[in-house]
């Protein structure tokens, strides 16, 4: 089992098992090592693990999970969920054994939730795996002495009516926070930032919306530049080149950026477009843009999420590029309400996103108060 090291014995250990690896990029292990650094500053340790499932099977990751978790009785233990961490089709039922065996070793156990919520899907393959994610999701709860909830739990059908075990700790951005003075532009047309583009089925959807929403930012307000990062950009490049001709608008691919390079594209935009999925404080391409102080446009419900309502967001209905388009639009036009956003990003990144709020939540949820000398 793999395991970073530590510079010095801690006062308290946490530690985090992550399942496979994603690539090219990992949200989650990320998390951790943000989590992992400002936890120190309290006298908390978060031992980074990895559950090597795919590399030695189920049968030999075990095995190993239990040699290690030996020595853990009394201390926490959680486990990072995504559903596609702990199986290779979104069948994560093996998650399950996982927990068990920490339990049977007396370890405190705690799940963070990284997708509790997923879109339905007409397919009955689909439906059928959403169903199974949910059981298990539910049975990792019944067992969890307590749940980290990245999206506030009244929107997670699964819960029970009143989850008293769960804790809603939106993440952090998973990029350095910009604290410095915004920089001057060097021109007066627009920039709007888009960080990422999904794979597979929904790329088409996504760039159709980018391209609807460029044209009509463009025939409202002239020119305008579409700064466009992260993952699955380049894979959209033709079809995103294709989508925008006659737009007008002035079109950047980049590909992926280091962290640091990635505050510095964003603080130098007007605003963020997000297209992929809802707008919720789980949304990290969504939060490094509050981080950074931007507007933030994209899709979602206002008042489910008070991480998200208390941030300079602005949200459309789920799917709808016309109303995404005007209120882009909008924030463009209207430096005074660009301004206000700009600060109430900023206070949200404090009070909510900031890793320092993160890990205080942290500590308060597992009682780790006082662990700091």
């Amino acid at each position: 089992m793999a395991s970073t090291p530590a510079a010095a014995v801690p006062l308290k250990t946490i530690h985090a098992l992550l399942g496979r690896r994603d690539e090219p990029t990992d949200g989650v292990v990320d998390y951790c090592n943000f989590l992992r650094a400002t936890l120190a500053q309290r006298g908390v340790h978060l031992d980074i693990l990895q559950v090597p499932w795919t590399d030695h099977g189920w049968p030999g990751a075990l095995r190993s999970l239990q040699d290690a978790s030996a020595a853990w009785r009394g201390q926490w233990a959680l486990v990072q969920y995504t559903a596609l961490a702990w199986s290779r089709r979104g069948f994560p039922l093996n998650v399950l054994r996982v927990a068990r065996i920490l339990q049977k070793q007396g370890v405190r156990l705690g799940v963070v939730f990284h997708d509790a919520v997923s879109l339905t899907s007409p397919r009955l393959r689909d439906r059928v795996r959403l169903r199974v994610q949910h059981i298990t999701m539910r049975n990792l709860y019944d067992r969890a002495e307590r749940s980290i909830l990245t999206v506030p739990p009244e929107s997670i059908e699964w819960l029970p009516a009143n989850p008293v075990r769960a804790a809603y700790i939106p993440i952090g951005a998973n990029i350095p926070e910009y604290i410095a003075e915004r920089p001057a532009k060097s021109d007066q047309i627009p920039t709007v930032a888009i960080f990422s583009i999904t794979g597979g089925e929904s790329q088409r959807t996504e760039v159709q919306d980018i391209a609807a929403i460029a044209k009509h930012t463009k025939n409202k307000l002239g020119a305008v530049r579409l700064e466009v990062f992260g993952r699955g950009c380049l894979e959209a490049r033709i079809s995103l080149e294709s989508a925008l001709q006659g737009s007008g608008a002035a079109l950047r691919l980049r590909g992926l950026l280091p962290a640091e390079e990635i505050t510095r594209t964003l603080a130098a935009s007007d605003a963020l477009l997000n297209v992929r999925g809802q707008t919720t404080s789980r949304r990290g391409t969504a939060i490094a843009g509050i981080a950074c102080g931007l507007p933030v446009i994209g899709y979602g419900e206002p008042g489910s999420d008070p991480a998200i309502d208390a941030a300079g967001v602005c949200l459309a209905p789920w799917r709808d590029p016309d109303k995404l388009a005007d209120l882009l639009v909008r924030v463009l036009s209207d430096s005074a309400l660009r301004r206000e956003l700009h600060q109430r990003s900023l206070s949200a990144q404090a009070n909510f996103f900031s890793w320092s709020a993160v890990a205080d939540r942290y500590v308060k949820a597992l009682d780790l108060a006082g662990a700091a000398p």
